[in-house]
């Protein structure tokens, strides 16, 4: 479902829509939701947002318009601020003929003890569809249920949806396809860890999460993962030794071993984690040519050298650029 190269986006919008979006029972059940765990959607809709995202990126590469939101708004509540999700939400909004307005939680009454309740329902009359980027992820589920336009977890401490969603779309860019690939995350059990091992099940990735001991995922993701891992086909495995989760990997992946709000953990962490960091020694221990993630930002000389960051199997930076290309296809399945 490739976008035609002779695609001419000076036409309708009906014409353009019907070329980027297939108008189909799957885009359907999209329009209008909200994006809060991947283990909301089918494989079939993940899918879809990866075929889209695709399309997306060509039309953008080829110069081509592609304004499927035009004169619509998306509100972006910061409560943890960010360079690429910022960046690439309001960017994409823009390319694709909407408008973002960046709402930093200080400067909007939610950060003055305004009810999520209100501020959904209000939003909901000024706005097209809400980003959240916060901590707890139970104030992005209230403020899609009181929402009537669709809300996207660009992050919580609990799962980062947008993120493995561009992963994803980056996997099967770099190996043209996903199922039967090996995904070894490296570091703490944390929310990357959690979106990884849900996405991957989803989409018949074999995954192995490689943690220090007292940093283990959400033994309830856990379950679930393993169990729709079965279901596709794929592994869902954990272990404390890195190198023994990196073996036969085709992606290395890692995060940062203090993330935002665990400062006061920091030299605990730094300690816990030493044994687990992604060098050249244990990169060598994955296949030949191994892809190596990182979400960002980097912590240089604590998770991942500059040799493996900088080297020839990092993919690091084309994963950053995804991130763009991704949340352009959520934005433009629900909101459209």
């Amino acid at each position: 479902m490739d976008l035609p190269s002779n695609l001419d986006c000076g036409g309708s919008k009906l014409e353009n829509r019907e070329v980027l979006i297939p108008n189909d029972e799957i885009t359907e059940s999209l329009r209008g939701r909200s994006f809060l765990r991947l283990y909301d959607f089918s494989p079939q809709e993940l899918t879809r947002f990866l075929e889209v995202a695709q399309r997306l990126k060509k039309a953008q590469k080829m110069g081509q318009p592609h304004g499927l939101l035009a004169g619509k708004s998306l509100g972006m509540i910061f409560r943890k601020t960010s360079t690429r999700t910022r960046v690439s939400f309001e960017v994409g909004i823009y390319q694709l003929g909407g408008r973002g307005l960046y709402l930093n939680s200080d400067d909007i009454q939610l950060g003055r003890g305004e009810s999520v309740y209100d501020t959904a329902m209000v939003l909901s009359r000024y706005l097209d569809g809400i980003m959240i980027r916060t901590f707890e992820q139970a104030e992005v589920d209230t403020l899609a249920q009181n929402a009537t336009i669709p809300v996207i977890n660009g992050l919580t401490d609990f799962c980062h949806p947008c993120q493995v969603l561009s992963d994803l779309f980056t996997i099967q860019e770099k190996r043209g396809r996903l199922q039967g690939l090996k995904l070894a995350y490296v570091g703490d059990g944390n929310n990357m860890a959690h979106s990884l091992m849900v996405g991957c099940s989803k989409m018949g990735v074999n995954v192995s999460i490689a943690y220090p001991p007292g940093y283990a995922p959400n033994a309830e993701v856990v379950e679930w993962a393993k169990a729709t891992a079965q279901e596709h086909g794929s592994l869902v495995e954990l272990t404390t030794n890195p190198y023994e989760g990196v073996a036969g990997a085709d992606v290395i992946y890692t995060d940062v071993w203090t993330s935002m709000g665990q400062e006061a953990e920091e030299e605990r962490r730094l300690r816990d984690f030493g044994k687990y960091q992604v060098n050249q020694k244990l990169v060598q221990s994955a296949k030949p040519d191994v892809m190596v993630m990182h979400c960002l930002p980097a912590n240089r000389g604590q998770e991942i050298t500059d040799e493996v960051m900088d080297g020839p199997n990092s993919i690091v930076f084309d994963q950053a650029e995804n991130r763009l290309h991704a949340q352009k296809a959520i934005m433009a399945l629900l909101m459209g």
